[in-house]
């Protein structure tokens, strides 16, 4: 997500920051900041919106010094403005942070017992009143840092600077990216990769629960406990633009490997350790003041499609009725809005027009509004009653894939949290699907390691000119989006239907050869979709499966299987898309499109 740049040694801080952050601008921002250290005094600057409004000022007010640290910010925790932008000061330190410190309320409240008052809304501002406070009993900002980190729970990346210590940088990494870079009596820090190949092409990347002190000759690095650890030095030589796609050849196909990380950064915050509830208390407010009778999900184009599934999920666990549509037709009609009518609304930018403009006419007619989008304060998560804030981090490419697994798992946690707050489900049976959620993002990244088996079968249909996706229940939506992604970047005719329509029209498309992906689900359709597989073989289609590693019959039937780990029902939609997502790209790829930008498309679409 944000960008962190640091840097200790004889050079101007301030320039090496600001040029590292602009290596960085590709990862998305909506804030930034440098703080340097001189003559013992931390020198901060920072604004609102794109760089040149931070440039603006550095040329107005220059930062001077050879120690400092700079940071982008994608916002998690209050508003995106100069207030809330990184870095953050308090007492002797300044800090910069990526990542999400789930228990900072609770650390807050702590604090503001102690009469400590806050500046801003983030949850980083934390971490620089607790290192000062840890700092009078210690004397030592290392020792400070690691007991603050004993009492944080969550993701971070860390940069910190002390007054009473100008000559060294800490830093410390879980769960989120940090690179040390290498000089000649300088050392560099970065979030990513770019924002270093100007200065040094040697880097040691920072593992999770490793601690590093930065001094303009040395670099040290140690566990959580305070032991030295050997690091590894690795030389780089990718291009710059390689790098912003740290190795990948498209920022797409490395969006569809985040997306384990984007699943685990969406959860945090709103699932304790004990799986136990759901923390989402604005949606718990807006059902209880608006308690509901009928539930509208508008979207379009992909968050149509999670829309979708979300009705499975939404009259399953909250039984309640719903009504899915797609905003561009909800308002043309006239829908029955009223206090009644719960709209939740579907966006990853959260600039959507159609969308945005179905979420104004519903609040015409006092009908709340509950949004699930990407950005935080964006113009839907304004206007919205209550926002849940899917954290997968800034998508370059125009095609949505991991911020349609984020909205997919939005949908299941909205879903469950309403069956636990209207008592429809039992403990038990919340703790045993949430236990399992947890362990979701592992099974991904088994999905993610078949990536070349699926490029060779890409590779097999590319030349096809029509493909059919067909799909029953929970995976019939997971049809329709795999169809929309071929068509989006391959440029390829492709469909998706519901298995049992088959026989209503869609069959007859079926000649020899013709490639039929098959999404087979583990439950009670089952037998319908053998059925529906036997029918298109019978027609001389090629059918590739996806399905349940432990199924065994299909395989001698079908061309191909792409075997999904076993687990529960409601989660294949999650691990199903993955494999179709990486073939999709894989046939735009071999044939030569510019699969991040590709034609007459536009990422936010903010045009009726």
């Amino acid at each position: 997500m944000c960008g962190i740049v640091g840097y200790i040694g004889k050079q101007s801080a301030a320039d090496i920051i600001f040029d590292g952050l602009t290596r960085l601008e590709y990862r998305g921002y909506d804030s930034a900041g440098i703080a340097t250290l001189h003559q013992n005094k931390t020198e901060i600057c920072r604004a609102e919106g794109k760089l040149k409004q931070l440039k603006s000022k550095l040329q107005k007010n220059a930062l001077p010094g050879n120690v400092g640290i700079g940071h982008t910010r994608w916002a998690t925790h209050g508003k995106p403005n100069e207030q809330n932008a990184h870095p953050h000061h308090y007492g002797l330190f300044t800090v910069v942070h990526n990542g999400i410190i789930e228990n900072y309320l609770e650390l807050k409240e702590a604090l503001q017992k102690k009469k400590h008052v806050f500046s801003s809304d983030t949850d980083t501002e934390i971490l620089a009143h607790l290192m000062n406070e840890e700092f009078q009993q210690t004397k030592s900002s290392f020792k400070a840092l690691q007991n603050i980190l004993k009492r944080v729970r969550g993701s971070y990346a860390l940069a910190i600077l002390n007054e009473k210590e100008t000559q060294q940088v800490l830093v410390a990494r879980n769960q989120s990216p940090l690179v040390l870079g290498e000089g000649l009596g300088e050392n560099f820090i970065a979030s990513d990769v770019p924002a270093l190949l100007p200065y040094t092409r040697e880097v040691i990347f920072l593992k999770d629960g490793e601690i590093a002190v930065l001094q303009p000759d040395k670099i040290e690095v140690f566990n959580n406990e305070g032991h030295t650890v050997n690091f590894e030095t690795k030389h780089i030589d990718w291009s710059l633009t390689q790098a912003e796609k740290e190795g990948y050849k498209h920022f797409m196909l490395k969006e569809i490997f985040e997306g384990p990380r984007a699943f685990i950064d969406t959860l945090r915050g709103k699932v304790p350790a004990d799986h136990s509830e759901i923390l989402l208390e604005d949606f718990k407010k807006t059902i209880d003041q608006y308690p509901p009778e009928l539930i509208y999900l508008v979207a379009c184009g992909t968050s149509y499609h999670a829309a979708l599934v979300g009705k499975f999920y939404l009259e399953k666990w909250a039984r309640i009725p719903v009504v899915v549509d797609v905003a561009s037709e909800f308002r043309y009609r006239k829908p029955i809005l009223n206090s009644k009518t719960l709209l939740i609304v579907i966006s990853q930018s959260g600039e959507t027009a159609d969308t945005l403009t179905v979420v104004k006419s519903a609040k015409l007619q006092k009908a709340p509004v509950y949004a699930i989008c990407n950005v935080l304060e964006s113009s839907i998560a304004r206007e919205a009653n209550g926002v849940f804030y899917t954290h997968a981090g800034p998508e370059i490419g125009v095609a949505a894939t991991k911020t349609f697994l984020t909205q997919l798992q939005a949908l299941l946690l909205v879903s469950l949290c309403w069956a636990d707050h209207q008592n429809k489900i039992s403990k038990e049976a919340l703790k045993t699907i949430l236990q399992e959620t947890a362990e979701l993002p592992q099974k991904m990244e088994l999905v993610l390691k078949q990536a070349e088996e699926i490029k060779k079968l890409a590779l097999h249909y590319m030349n096809s000119n029509l493909f059919l996706f067909i799909g029953r229940g929970l995976l019939y939506p997971i049809a329709l989006e795999a169809a929309l992604k071929l068509k989006e970047i391959s440029y390829i005719f492709a469909e998706g239907y519901a298995g049992g329509e088959l026989k209503h029209g869609p069959i007859a498309m079926i000649d020899q050869g013709t490639p039929v992906i098959a999404l087979v689900p583990q439950d009670e359709s089952y037998e319908k979709m053998s059925s529906n597989i036997q029918e298109v073989l019978a027609r001389g289609a090629e059918v590739l499966a996806i399905c349940n590693e432990q199924e065994k019959s299909l395989k001698q039937k079908c061309k191909a299987v792409i075997e999904i780990p076993k687990t529960l029902d409601l989660f294949y939609p999650l691990l199903a898309i993955i494999p179709l997502q990486l073939f999709a790209y894989h046939i735009a790829n071999e044939k030569g499109h510019d699969v991040d930008q590709p034609r007459n498309l536009a990422k936010s679409v903010t045009v009726e």
